[in-house]
Order: structure tokens, then sequence, then C-alpha cells
């Protein structure tokens, strides 16, 4: 996750806060460290309220209809490949009702 973050950051600027779940992912201290070194808060959603991280709930459950459901992988070898595919098809070729019809990538470049 500080990887990503370190990537975007120069290109979309620093989040003043970063709201996330309470998942495993974040039981160990670097995130936290992380986050304090770049003036970042950390806001947790409250346990079993999956509605107030609602975009990353929908996002997740259309990755598990559209992409994970629809695949039979031999070996994990491919799945970066599919997930690639399925992520530029997602950003470039899809539309979004909630961005009024148009794909993110659309809504990127308007924002820009």
């Amino acid at each position: 996750m500080i990887r990503s973050l370190e990537q975007v950051i120069p290109w979309r600027g620093t989040p003043s806060v970063i709201q996330c779940d309470n998942g495993p992912e974040h039981i160990r201290g670097e995130l936290l460290a992380w986050a304090a070194k770049h003036s970042i808060k950390i806001e947790y959603i409250q346990p079993g309220k999956p509605q107030q991280n609602a975009y990353v709930e929908r996002f997740n459950r259309t990755v598990r209809y559209e992409w994970l459901a629809q695949y039979h992988f031999d070996d994990l070898v491919e799945v970066p490949g599919f997930a690639t595919r399925w992520m530029w098809s997602y950003n470039h070729e899809r539309s979004n009702m909630a961005l009024g019809g148009i794909t993110p990538k659309q809504r990127l470049a308007m924002a820009t």
C-alpha cells in the first residue's frame, strides 16, 4: 500500500486523510509510521459498518462478480495479466453511471 501511495502522490498530491477499514493489512505499524511522517491522518471506519467505505465496497463487489467469478485460473502466474486487462477495461471502456455514463479515465481527464 505504501509503495502504491508513493507512486500516486507525485501525480495526484498528498492526501490529508486516508480512510480505511480495520483489516489485517493495517495491523502492522508501517502504514501508521509512513502516514505520520507525511502528516496524513488515518481514519478508520467503524467495525461492522462497511457502508462507511461504500466506494471501496462497491469496487470490491464489482471485482468479485465481473472478474474473479468469471475466470478459472490454472495458477497464480495468470492472475496479474487478467487483473491488468480487467482494470484497463474498467477504467477505459466501461461506462460508469455514477459518473454520468462516462469512463473513469474520461472523468479524470475532465478534472485535470
